[in-house]
């Protein structure tokens, strides 16, 4: 290997698997993750001159645990663990892909909150320093910082309760449904960001696309991580059309469908074929099952009826407001807008969820529009833009409302 790219690289894929083998060993995150730290600065400064080592991820395990005695001895507090330490089998002899499940599962516990698990996956399993986590969530350095440290500290307060239980034990499934969890609110983070200049981070949905590849690799036989990991690449395959050359948002239906990668979602559809018999579907492979039949190489020919069904279905294993706003869409297409209307109306009440949400004033606008209620259409489009934090999105959303405004100014009057 050569090259200071592919040093990066290296680096980034083997910097979790060490850390996830130093925190088995010692259980303290926050000095397991200084001494990997201070490991990789290291394989940074001498690789690139010196060679990369026959056992790479040997080197930095052994730079690591050193580096953690040093720290260990210096507080003069650690002895036991030293010892626990020389027990302890020569590296090299622990599966690296064991240990990096484990430390997804650790920066995913349920016990974090969402916001605190995407941030510590992110600095710990994905290597991105605190500053480019910083940067995809709009906040100061400082104040990510803080947010690491306090779960970093929330992992070591937990004590035993961190640990991963074994495939099919009391407590796997709650804990792989967390990891799924935090992937799928990185990626959806990634794909549109919920506010700022961009439409979407591609840095962080391909983030959560890197471990949701790697969750698969590690537990292949789990249909909804397979299905997680289809709905991120049939999503991520359309990513190139959905901005204009200006970066403006173009809607599904305008997309250009030709600049979709197609590589991307023969992936994603093969890999939803493959949970086929998976038992129930859950609900990432009900998401990527509408996802792949949304995939039509031209807008008309999209199977809406089916969307319609598996929306239901979706309904039924996970429903949630959002669930039920998508929906409405499907509804619009195969029973007309009236009908979608009145299902809007069931979901938007004075005390839902989702009363006064930007997204649902903009379905409502929509589906406005396609009843041919268009001041009514303009009310609501105007009053999802002020609500948005997409800058984007609220300039997709004025320009409607413009575009609807000067139709209805211009249109010949023949009452």
């Amino acid at each position: 290997m050569s090259g200071l790219h592919s040093v990066e690289d290296l680096l980034r894929s083997l910097a979790p698997q060490v850390l996830g083998v130093l925190v088995r060993r010692m259980g303290d995150f926050d000095a397991c993750e200084d001494a990997v730290q201070e490991a990789l600065i290291a394989a940074a400064r001498h690789w690139p001159e010196d060679g990369v080592p026959g056992n790479p991820r040997g080197w930095l395990l052994q730079t690591a645990t050193r580096r953690y005695i040093d720290q260990v001895r210096s507080e003069q507090a650690r002895q036991r663990r030293e010892e626990r330490l020389a027990r302890e089998p020569a590296a090299g002899s622990v599966p690296a892909d064991d240990d990096t499940l484990m430390l997804l599962f650790m920066c995913c516990h349920p016990a974090l909150t969402p916001a605190s698990a995407i941030a510590l996956t992110l600095r710990a399993v994905g290597g991105l320093a605190t500053s480019e986590i910083a940067g995809a969530y709009l906040v100061p350095e400082a104040t990510m910082a803080q947010r690491i440290s306090r779960a970093k500290q929330r992992v070591k307060a937990a004590g035993p309760g961190f640990e991963v239980p074994e495939p099919g034990a009391k407590g796997w499934a709650a804990r792989l449904r967390s990891v799924l969890h935090v992937l799928y609110l990185m990626f959806n983070e990634g794909y549109a960001t919920t506010c700022g200049p961009a439409l979407h981070r591609a840095d962080l949905s391909g983030e959560a696309i890197r471990l949701a590849r790697q969750v698969h690799r590690i537990l292949p036989g789990e249909a909804e991580a397979t299905g997680l990991l289809a709905l991120m690449l049939l999503a991520e395959a359309r990513r190139p059309a959905r901005t204009s050359t200006d970066g403006d948002l173009v809607p599904l239906t305008e997309q250009d469908r030709t600049r979709w990668d197609r590589r991307l979602i023969g992936e994603g559809a093969a890999l939803l074929a493959t949970t086929i018999g998976g038992g129930p579907p859950g609900e990432y492979r009900l998401q990527a099952a509408i996802a792949a039949h949304d995939d039509a190489a031209h807008a008309e020919d999209t199977d809406w009826p089916q969307i319609l069904g598996l929306y239901g279905l979706l309904e039924h294993v996970a429903g949630s407001p959002v669930v039920t706003l998508n929906r409405t869409v499907a509804v619009a297409m195969v029973d007309g807008p009236g009908a979608a209307l009145a299902l809007l109306d069931e979901l938007d009440t004075d005390n839902g969820p989702l009363h006064g949400h930007h997204r649902v004033h903009a379905v409502r606008a929509h589906l406005l529009e396609m009843a041919g209620d268009i001041p009514s259409a303009l009310v609501h489009y105007r009053a999802a833009a002020a609500r948005t934090t997409s800058t984007p999105e609220q300039r997709y959303l004025t320009a409607k409302a413009a575009r609807l405004h000067h139709h209805t100014r211009t249109r010949p009057n023949f009452d």
